[in-house]
């Protein structure tokens, strides 16, 4: 389970420090002039122990530094004139000293603190000094009190007045408290009641004890003995806590209040204080006591129930919480009420504090002092420590009331004012200075910050400023855009730049710029932002028999820059690790697991920026083998859903939920998830209300007003989710105000005649009640005049027929049918934008390069903006080069300048060199702008070129490399050529580069290579007058076995020429000899042949005769060989077989046949074995 409570605190943190920011305001520099200012003081009502110096603390700041002096009971205190008195060097703080003697006593009264320098007097608070007092009890004798069984009992207590009042307690001679319930208990006022006395009661030392809390003493009252009187005998044996009685007849009561007494009662309590309220009842049985509230439910939120239910507290009590307040006390015979009417008043609170003035001279200002209280309070205003009314008249000062307005001020005015607001029950008083300066821009902060943040984290950047007249801040992100303000950015007026969720694409540099009149300043801060630390497989619950090993994972993720530090602890408690526990980087081990080793526990990660927490629990078993019951504790499962769900103790915004939990299946129920489901809304869904510890199974739930709503509950355990109970009967919250205010409100024009004021609803359960509207105001800002207002149920309000862009105040107030909810704060809210009225003047350029110019340009009339100034936006395009026959495009592009100063100036930058530029100014506000100034001209100077458009490298022969290329696209003034540098790259030895200047015209070169397996980088720009361009830098490739050639001929190479011609005459020669062979052996006698069998399949030629002459034609004649006398032996392959190859069965043309035999008989012919025809291995051997 991830550790909720660490992100709660950090989550209120964040709240505490957006508050923080919003609050904060503009510090005046110490270095500069500038009246007092109280910075610290002792409080109103200060009371002191008499056994110390008194220090009476007063200090304050300013330039030049303050001098101080005092007042006591409203006259002049001259410090050099008692001893005992003396100030701070440097301070106004007062140590009234006693070592020499003296009465603390003596320097009681009432003192303020005067701070003065040349430019006013500030005061301190009327400080009421008074000493600590711990009087002694007074000496009386206290009879025995005697009281009959079952009567009531109050023993006085009457604690002698202490300064401050002492703590009041009860205990008897052994130094043991009194034992209190709902029969025995302590009033407010320090009396002991007993609803009903029993035999038991009778002690003889019940002693009232007083401790004073400044002297550290205990005071005892003389020690009360009670006898009680019973009817029959005491039996102690028939004692028991049921029958207190022990079974004697006692008679029974009815109820009757001890106190307060009579009907009714009232009480007055101030705003913000504790009301306590106390009914304690005497009767047999002890009555119980209830409270309600005539007319509405008690405050279930702020109403606490103490001593037995008999007082009821509302701590920071409000004007709501007046009415009449009933105690009720009932028991068998009866009830009894009594009603107290709560009056609350208020001493005076702030509405409206006046702060710190800073103008310039010549301009307007106020200040404002708004209090409320009851009785409402009397404002005051003061001036340097006197009644303004008696200082000298100031024709720039005009007092209305609660506001001091200042109209064209002027140097040397500066002075300290103060507001007094009292009534009868208290006072607040402020002082505020108004300090006239003149002075340019400054930054306050340190320069160049580095902030470190936590991914999606809130963020602020502060960017302490000071300037007056009060410059106008603004953020700018790596030096771009037209400032930060809106959507995740947002600015306040201390200089403070929040980004609501910080992102890896919002790390940069931001500069904040201070603007005014007199000039501007800025600085910068560099944010990081920084991967979250977080456990991303946490420990969980387990079960491990004893003497076993366990193992809890804690797998950490962070981010690698952030060192992180990595503990355990067990129950909360630190975990020593040592020979026995181990911790590695991922887990910790609990080897030979004990029974004290039981318990909860927990993985700590934390870096520099953030941390994480994952806990799990370890539960301990038996050997298995020792109890084979516990081999089915193992595996845990899903837990079964809790049952029988009750509500009771139903209140306005909450009710009691109690359930039976399921079983958990052998892994212990960590948490509950308690849901609801309500059917006006979204009926029949299911949404969490709140999760509860798993020990818990009757709750508070608080609710919303005016919903029906029904419940259930989920149980989880290590294994997962039960599944849910089954719902608890509906309950019915009553409605109520809204609580709710509503939120992003905001005023703005979407034409030049209205505002719309517009806001995010309320939620649905928000709402607490029908009939849901909005009561909206607005007026105008710095006029003097009325509210305006409407009530509406949408989110938007549009006001019409409104000036051009003029501020307004809003405040907005849900209400339902119950009552109204709370104002929210006034924002303010501007009516709409309509076109500037005028255009920038004089628009120029100076100081021209080639890629860069400065622009300047007069301003127009602030008021002729008609809206927020936004910036003046330049157009400008390139509307040709001053290269011959090189086309342009001529797109418009944009750039905003945010200047206010009287002669704004700007630099635009990233243009092209040797082209001529066109370009004019508008102004701009939020939604327009302005019309165009003139439309100006201005050329740019001529640069270095682009690199070549290609750069290609080939080798057409082993010992050169051709190279060519383009000229550049953009070539930034008149190419005078190209250089070219190139030096070999084999090995690690460094080369002089050697270098070619060629002509604008060519675009290629040959290098001739000393070494064919030498590689080569080249380096090749384009040159201007300017100088050089951009290098575009080339290696040559690497050529395998030196044998590969890109892009040549080889056909006009005159080894392949020679090759080629060798080849084709050895071709000629083959060609001739096959010929000869062919026609000299193609045609001889058939017996030569008689013995070569026919193919399977005689050839047929294409005019119908068949071929003889089979594949083997053209082999040497198998089995023929010349002898040693010239003779032929005859071959296997004898045409014998087709010339006579039996009884006319192959009859063939006759001429054919005649010309090679004649027919014989076969046995003649078998005979006859030799030729002396010549065989075609003859007609070779002729040739020779």
């Amino acid at each position: 389970m991830l550790g909720q409570s660490i992100h709660v605190v950090l989550a209120l943190m964040s709240s505490l420090l957006l508050l923080w920011h919003e609050a904060t305001p503009i510090e005046v520099p110490q270095d500069l002039k500038q009246p007092p200012t109280i910075v610290s003081q002792s409080a109103k009502d200060y009371i002191v122990d008499p056994r110390d110096n008194i220090y009476i603390e007063c200090e304050a700041k300013g330039n030049p530094l303050p001098t101080f002096s005092w007042r006591r009971n409203g006259k002049f205190f001259n410090i050099g004139k008692d001893p005992r008195v003396s100030m701070r060097k440097r301070s106004g703080t007062l140590e009234i000293s006693f070592r020499s003697g003296g009465r603390p006593e003596d320097y009681e009264g009432e003192y303020q603190c005067f701070a003065s320098n040349d430019l006013g007097v500030a005061l301190s608070n009327k400080i009421l000094l008074r000493v600590s007092k711990a009087p002694l009890w007074p000496k009386e004798v206290l009879k025995p009190v005697v009281v009959s069984e079952g009567s009531p009992l109050v023993l006085p207590c009457n604690p002698p007045p202490g300064l401050p009042p002492p703590f009041i307690f009860w205990m008897n001679s052994v130094m043991t408290p009194i034992p209190q319930d709902k029969r025995v208990s302590m009033g407010l006022n320090g009396d002991l009641y007993f609803s009903n006395v029993v035999t038991q009661d009778a002690h003889t030392d019940y002693t009232c004890n007083a401790r004073f809390l400044f002297t550290h003493t205990i005071q005892q009252k003389n020690p009360f003995t009670l006898k009680v009187q019973t009817k029959e005998t005491y039996n102690d044996t028939s004692y028991n806590a049921s029958d207190p009685y022990g079974g004697r007849k006692v008679a029974q009561s009815t109820p009757t209040f001890l106190s307060p007494s009579g009907g009714e009662s009232s009480k007055m309590v101030l705003r913000d204080e504790q009301l306590l309220l106390e009914c304690i009842a005497a009767g047999l049985p002890t009555p119980t006591i209830k409270w309600f509230k005539k007319g509405r439910e008690l405050p279930s939120q702020k109403v606490k129930f103490e001593n037995y239910n008999k007082t009821l507290k509302i701590i920071h009590i409000s004007e709501e919480d007046a009415g009449e307040y009933v105690c009720m006390a009932n028991n068998q015979l009866g009830s009894i009420r009594h009603s107290i009417f709560v009056q609350v008043k208020a001493a005076p609170y702030w509405l409206d504090k006046p702060t710190d003035l800073v103008l310039a001279p010549d301009e307007n200002g106020r200040l404002v002092c708004r209090a409320n209280g009851n009785p409402k309070p009397n404002i005051q205003w003061l001036v340097n420590g006197e009644p303004i009314d008696s200082s000298p008249i100031n024709p720039n000062r005009q007092v209305l009331g609660d506001t001091i307005i200042f109209r064209s001020v002027q140097m040397g005015s500066s002075a300290v004012y103060q507001c007094n607001a009292s009534n009868e029950h208290g006072y607040l008083l402020a002082n505020a200075f108004v300090s006239v300066l003149d002075m340019p821009p400054r930054m306050l902060g340190p320069k160049n910050r580095l902030i470190k943040v936590i991914e999606n984290n809130r963020t602020f950047l502060d960017c302490p400023f000071f300037g007056s007249p009060l410059p106008e801040l603004r953020w700018f992100k790596n030096g771009q855009g037209s400032g930060l303000d809106g959507g995740q950015y947002r600015v306040y007026i201390n200089g403070t730049l929040e980004i609501k969720r910080a992102r890896p694409e919002d790390e940069g540099t931001y500069t904040c710029v201070a603007n005014s009149i007199l000039g501007k300043a800025e600085n910068q801060v560099r944010l990081e932002v920084k991967e979250p630390t977080r456990i991303v497989r946490a420990p969980e619950h387990q079960s491990a028999i004893r003497s076993s090993t366990s193992r809890f994972d804690c797998k950490v993720k962070s981010d690698p820059s952030l060192p992180i530090t990595v503990t355990w602890t067990k129950d909360d408690k630190p975990l020593t690790l040592g020979w026995r526990l181990k911790k590695d980087e991922e887990s910790l081990i609990i080897p030979s697991v004990k029974d004290s080793d039981q318990g909860m526990y927990t993985c700590t990660v934390k870096s520099d920026l953030d941390q994480d927490s994952a806990s799990a629990r370890l539960i301990v078993l038996e050997d298995a083998s020792l109890n084979p019951s516990l081999s089915s504790a193992l595996p845990p499962g899903h837990p079964d859903p809790p049952m029988d769900l009750d509500l009771s103790d139903p209140a306005a915004r909450s009710v009691r939920l109690t359930w039976i939990p399921g079983n958990d299946n052998r892994s212990p129920i960590t948490e509950f998830l308690v849901q609801f489901e309500e059917d006006h809304w979204e009926p029949g869904r299911w949404q969490n209300l709140s999760t509860y510890p798993g020990h818990l199974n009757s709750v508070i739930l608080q609710l919303a007003p005016f919903v029906n709503y029904q419940f259930r509950v989920i149980a989880i355990n290590s294994v997962g989710q039960s599944p849910p109970s089954r719902p608890s009967p509906r309950y019915k919250t009553s409605g109520a105000a809204p609580d709710a205010i509503p939120r992003d409100l905001r005023g703005w024009g979407s034409k030049k005649d209205n505002m719309e004021i517009t806001w995010e609803p309320l939620l649905d359960l928000e709402r607490n009640g029908p009939n849901l509207h909005y009561n909206v105001w607005w007026r105008r800002k710095d006029v003097e005049e009325d509210w305006s207002n409407v009530t509406t149920v949408g989110s938007k309000h549009v006001v019409y027929n409104t000036e051009i862009y003029v501020p307004y105040e809003i405040k907005i107030q849900a209400r339902n049918e119950f009552g109204t909810g709370p104002e929210s704060n006034m924002v303010i809210g501007y009516s709409g934008e309509d076109k500037p009225t005028e255009a920038p003047t004089d628009l120029r350029v100076s100081k021209v390069n080639s890629t860069k110019v400065n622009i300047h340009w007069k301003p127009v009339d602030p008021n002729s903006v008609q809206g927020e100034f936004k910036e003046y936006r330049l157009y400008y395009w390139r509307d040709s080069s001053l290269v011959t026959n090189l086309m342009v495009s001529k797109q418009k592009k944009t750039k905003g300048f945010y200047s206010t100063m009287s002669e704004p100036s700007g630099i635009l930058t990233d243009l092209v060199p040797y082209s001529k530029y066109k370009m004019f100014m508008v102004v701009a506000n939020s939604h327009f702008e302005g019309p165009p100034s003139s439309t100006v001209e201005f050329t740019t100077k001529e640069g270095v070129p682009d690199a070549p458009r290609f750069f290609k490298i080939n080798r057409r022969s082993f010992d050169s490399i051709y190279l060519e290329w383009d000229k550049p696209l953009e070539p930034n003034g008149i190419l005078i050529g190209y250089q070219l540098k190139y030096h070999p790259v084999n090995g690690s030895r460094v080369v002089q580069p050697q270098l070619e200047t060629l002509l604008p015209n060519v675009t290629d070169f040959t290098l001739r290579l000393p070494d064919r397996s030498t590689r080569y980088k080249f380096y090749l720009s384009a040159l201007t007058q300017v100088g050089a361009g951009e290098v575009y830098a080339e290696e040559s490739p690497l050529f395998a076995n030196e044998a590969y050639i890109d892009q040549v001929d080889i056909a006009t190479q005159g080894w392949f020429i020679g090759l080629m011609c060798a080849i084709a005459l050895i071709i000629l020669i083959l060609l001739i000899v096959c010929f000869i062979k062919r026609s000299r052996g193609g045609k001889y006698p058939v017996r030569d042949k008689k013995d070569l069998p026919l193919d399977p399949v005689d050839h047929k030629d294409q005019d119908g005769s068949f071929d003889y002459h089979s594949d083997e034609d053209n082999k040497p004649l198998q089995g023929s060989q010349t002898s040693l006398d010239g003779n032929v032996k005859e071959s296997d392959d004898s045409l014998v077989d087709y010339g006579e190859g039996g009884d006319g069965q192959f009859n063939e043309d006759g001429s054919f046949i005649g010309q090679y035999t004649v027919k014989k008989d076969k046995d003649e012919t078998e005979g006859n074995e030799s030729s002396e025809a010549t065989s075609p291995v003859n007609a070779i051997y002729s040739l020779a």
